[in-house]
């Protein structure tokens, strides 16, 4: 991954709108890979899946809490990763009250599978899902890789220890 651009993929998102009114008022927008990283100094995390416990409770949260201390290291934005679609991740990133961290759809995991991390987690009912790993991106360029061991489809743990907020930020 060291050194790679990452993929070229549009994610379809929701967005608010207030224009729209009503009680639902959100929009389709398509987002690319380079509005969210071209020329930008970026953290990218990705994980099983939104609302699941290590990443609720420790994954996201840590990289909320902690994105001041990147920011000094001239991060300008954190985004987390999950092969789920927006409704899921906008209802996560609500739950999570996140004002620091965006939160992006890879809902066919078409950018997970192109990054080289999709895994089929069946054996716990959640069929393909991205492998728990953390990257510094640079104006769309890998430059710190950040991944859990053992990837392997059906693997029966959930390592969490590589791509911690705290690890990323002590290596970056």
């Amino acid at each position: 991954m060291l050194g790679r651009q990452v993929p070229e993929v549009t994610f379809h998102t929701r967005v608010r709108d207030e224009s729209i009114g009503g009680d639902n008022p959100f929009r389709w927008q398509d987002v690319t890979t380079d509005d969210y990283f071209k020329g930008k100094k970026v953290v990218l995390f990705s994980l099983p899946g939104a609302f699941t416990p290590t990443c609720s409770t420790y994954q996201l949260p840590d990289f909320e809490k902690l994105f001041p201390e990147f920011q000094a290291k001239g991060v300008d934005a954190i985004y987390c990763m999950s092969v789920n679609d927006t409704f899921v991740m906008n209802a996560w990133a609500k739950g999570q009250n996140l004002e620091n961290v965006g939160v992006i759809p890879d809902g066919a995991g078409e950018f997970t599978r192109k990054m080289g991390m999709l895994v089929d987690k069946s054996n716990i009912g959640f069929g393909y899902r991205s492998w728990r790993y953390a990257a510094l991106v640079e104006d769309g360029k890998v430059t710190k890789w950040f991944e859990e061991p053992g990837y392997a489809d059906n693997h029966g743990e959930d390592p969490y220890g590589e791509s911690k907020p705290q690890n990323v930020l002590a290596n970056i």
